[in-house]
């Protein structure tokens, strides 16, 4: 008997067990398991946070969390397609902090005469999403693994970005701009609900597309899906122009609330972005996962930056505590792969 005859047989023979009125193996128990514990984990914190401090649970600071969330779910949003496909983009930081000069200088500001409003807005978003194009151009047509293309777009748009500022970082002054971004509407901070916007725009795009059901399938396996027709290399440069986009978008977005545009603006949001969709469930391989899995990664995390604050753990202890988490997910989603996947050297 072969070893692929000896596999089929033991799947077959392997004994089942009773799930929601049905039998099914362990491994589909498994993938129930782990699809779920991401939102049991966000309600376990809320509950927990709640009662260490009956605080965290008030109107004012459920409104803070609505905003702390507002621009890490939009970038969630953007990196979740191109993780789907087995990419990485490290460019983020740099992205954001080009994309939120750019704004700042088309809006009314402290340095130039310009005043285009609304137009600035979508300036800055456009530009995020054309470093997106050129990160998907250097991975698909050159050839560079996206780890390095995208490290150095970080660099490149950094650079842009600083250049831009001079050292000096506009002062936004188009009030009718930063009323907006830092007000709200029945209580809904305008920043959560472009955020929530945003992110429905990504599950349709992933659930109800072309380009949302190929990533899945150039994420699976790239050379199948070459094998079956998929144009991969344009369904790539549409999520890093996709993720770009959300870059700029949310530089713009934050640059509004904070009103200046600063090369800074994206400082540890990469960081963040990765780790949310990771511990959301999209898995790093490429193929599984999805734009809800990491907003509720989105939500796991910050609920667990402003918890900590409540029952009062460091702020050292807290950059700890989070990376402990991603470990944890990282290895909770990927144990029962890592023979097939063989990375560790």
């Amino acid at each position: 008997m072969t070893e692929i005859d000896r596999e089929r047989t033991d799947a077959l023979t392997r004994p089942k067990l009773a799930f929601f009125g049905r039998d099914v193996g362990a491994a589909e128990i498994r993938r129930h398991l782990l699809a779920w514990a991401p939102a049991v984990a966000l309600v376990v914190l809320c509950v927990g946070f709640a009662i260490g401090d009956p605080q965290f649970a008030s109107t004012t600071n459920l409104r803070a969390l609505a905003s702390q969330a507002a621009v890490p779910l939009i970038l969630a949003t953007g990196m979740t397609f191109i993780i789907l496909q087995g990419s990485i983009d490290l460019s983020v930081e740099g992205v954001m902090g080009a994309s939120s000069l750019a704004f700042a200088l088309l809006i009314h500001n402290s340095r130039t005469g310009l005043d285009l409003g609304i137009v600035a807005l979508i300036g800055g978003t456009l530009l995020g999403a054309c470093f997106g194009a050129a990160n998907g151009i250097l991975v698909t047509r050159l050839k560079i693994p996206s780890f390095m293309a995208t490290l150095g777009m970080w660099s490149i748009s950094g650079g842009i970005a600083m250049l831009i500022s001079g050292g000096q970082p506009p002062q936004i002054r188009d009030m009718a701009m930063r009323m907006w971004a830092l007000g709200d509407t029945i209580g809904v901070p305008h920043l959560t609900m472009v955020a929530v916007i945003f992110v429905a725009i990504g599950y349709v795009l992933q659930s109800y597309t072309r380009f949302g059901r190929y990533s899945y399938v150039v994420g699976g396996s790239e050379e199948i899906a070459l094998l079956s027709g998929v144009a991969v290399n344009r369904h790539k440069i549409l999520a890093f122009t996709f993720g770009g986009l959300a870059a700029g978008l949310a530089a713009a977005l934050e640059s509004s609330r904070l009103g200046l545009g600063h090369t800074e603006i994206g400082a540890d949001q990469m960081f963040l972005t990765l780790t949310a969709v990771v511990i959301g469930g999209t898995s790093l391989s490429g193929g599984r996962g999805g734009v809800i899995q990491s907003a509720i990664g989105v939500l796991i995390l910050t609920v667990l930056a402003n918890g900590m604050i409540f029952v009062g753990v460091t702020p050292y202890l807290q950059k700890a505590v989070q990376g402990l988490i991603v470990l944890i997910a990282v290895v909770a989603a990927t144990w029962h792969l890592r023979h097939r996947l063989r990375v560790v050297k």
